[in-house]
């Protein structure tokens, strides 16, 4: 009812239908900001929106934000199991997402869609620096780097659904992890026709962490030996304080 609701209000302040005409999808989120705190689980934010006209498919994409992630090869040398080779890529999505409402085979071509980044298969997953690296071996790692988000939840490998409604109005919940990194997110609304993309809207939702929750991240980023130490000496601590509470009883 919430949504609707927006969407009511939503549409209430749209301009002449003339003006309607240019714009054939519109849409909005529930909330444009998520505050990590240190009771945070995870939260879901709901993207709703109609179409001018009915027949178009709609495709949700989430991203953001970039960084570069390295990913490591390991082999056996002797009895152990050692990080032996590794490759780093640029500007990798910390969490990613997508959402259709239709399997995205049925609503454009591979080639549609690869041009797009609608997948996780279909990101543009570049290496910083591939010498020495013949394509087969770097096809492997950006396999490896795809499992390991998928693995720790960062990134959805099987499209959401984008509910339509009386052919013109559509919605669907994104869902954010626990672990999702604090930044900036690029909501992107996509609506397909006839296999072509004929329109984008995109919404920025910003995710970040508040509280005490928010000095930790920053000191861990700032001082990292610092945090480290702190860390330990509080591991410590309460090792210490749970041994004496205990040796009473």
């Amino acid at each position: 009812m919430r949504w609707l609701l927006s969407l009511i209000l939503l549409l209430a302040s749209l301009p002449p239908p003339r003006s309607l005409q240019a714009q054939p999808i519109i849409a909005d989120l529930s909330d444009h900001l998520i505050a990590i705190t240190t009771a945070f689980t995870g939260t879901d934010v709901l993207l709703f929106g109609a179409m001018e006209r009915p027949g178009g498919d709609i495709v949700v994409m989430v991203s953001g934000p970039g960084e570069e992630v390295r990913v490591r090869r390991r082999s056996r040398v002797l009895l152990f199991w050692l990080n032996t080779d590794e490759l780093v890529f640029r500007d990798v999505p910390g969490f990613y997402a997508v959402a259709a409402s239709r399997p995205l085979a049925e609503i454009a071509s591979e080639e549609v869609l690869a041009r797009h980044h609608l997948g996780a298969s279909r990101l543009p997953l570049e290496p910083v620096n591939p010498a020495g690296y013949e394509a087969l071996e770097i096809g492997r790692f950006r396999r490896a780097l795809v499992r390991n988000k998928v693995r720790e939840g960062l990134w959805v490998e099987k499209p959401g659904t984008v509910t339509v409604l009386a052919d013109r109005l559509f919605r669907t919940r994104l869902s954010f992890p626990a672990n999702v990194p604090p930044g900036s997110y690029f909501v992107q609304t996509l609506y397909f026709r006839d296999g072509r993309l004929e329109h984008a809207q995109s919404n920025v939702l910003v995710i970040s962490k508040v509280g005490l929750e928010a000095d930790l991240y920053d000191l861990s980023k700032r001082r990292p030996g610092l945090y480290g130490v702190g860390a330990i000496l509080l591991a410590v601590g309460a090792g210490w304080i749970a041994n004496v509470v205990f040796a009473r009883r």
